[in-house]
């Protein structure tokens, strides 16, 4: 940049130092007055240590939060899919009671069409009753499904101190929020060298409980699919009832109206 031939340049760094507050050129503090370039670099490092460390807890923290996210999600997903697994059963059961009533209304229609089919139904004893109804079982998802269930559900309050409004997680107390000691170089390095251990020992933690997590969202996820393809089989065989059902009761509708 040019200046004119009056101009002092050692006036422009008089202004920056008014304007930035008092700081030392290079982004320093009044405090790293007394201190030598070496030793501003490295407290420069230093900040930067405790920063990028203060980052990867913060992050470490967001990631598990979304973990028990996923994993509250997945256990909804679950307890979703084993009522709908109760429905089916349901729905089973009330298709196999309308097969035993359609069996017994067959017999009755045998036995107006002729009289040799009320002397057959005479001989077979007494009229087939409908056998009592059973009493409904609970369905029972498969066996991965309700290990992965029970294992997230013991690890759900960890759900209820990530969530944002009920969060419990202490993610500060590192990098920029550490209290530094300007008196003493060496109290200031062993206050960063304590809580940057402090942040290596909850960053990894937190990677520790992050594995744990996807592991069980793993475990979750193998125990959907099962449990999925079962109520595939079992929407199957359904579909085939209700398709054996329908034949049958096209032709008892047929029959009753030849009986007129």
């Amino acid at each position: 940049m040019a200046y004119p031939k009056s101009h002092n340049p050692f006036a422009d760094e008089d202004e920056e130092e008014q304007q930035g507050g008092g700081s030392s050129p290079g982004g320093f503090d009044d405090s790293d007055r007394d201190l030598s370039d070496a030793e501003r670099r490295q407290r420069h490092l230093q900040q930067e240590v405790m920063s990028t460390a203060q980052s990867a807890v913060d992050s470490s923290h967001r990631s598990l939060s979304l973990i028990y996210e996923s994993e509250k999600m997945g256990v909804d997903t679950a307890e979703e899919l084993v009522r709908q697994g109760e429905a089916l059963k349901r729905a089973e059961r009330m298709v196999d009671n309308m097969d035993q009533d359609l069996k017994i209304s067959q017999r009755h229609i045998n036995g107006i069409k002729s009289v040799w089919g009320g002397l057959v139904n005479y001989f077979k004893g007494k009229p087939e009753t409908r056998p009592a109804p059973e009493q409904p079982r609970a369905h029972q998802a498969c066996d991965k499904l309700q290990n992965a269930m029970s294992s997230s559900r013991e690890h759900e309050d960890k759900y209820q101190a990530s969530h944002p409004n009920l969060r419990r997680l202490d993610t500060g107390g590192f990098g920029a929020a550490a209290p530094l000691d300007n008196n003493s170089s060496r109290q200031n390095e062993h206050s960063q060298n304590r809580h940057l251990k402090a942040a290596h020992q909850t960053l990894d933690n937190n990677l520790d409980e992050m594995s744990l997590g996807l592991g069980r969202l793993k475990n979750l996820g193998l125990g959907l699919q099962s449990e999925i393809t079962d109520q595939d089989a079992s929407l199957d065989s359904l579909l085939n009832k209700v398709d054996k059902m329908d034949v049958k009761i096209h032709n008892t509708n047929q029959q009753i109206k030849n009986l007129k």
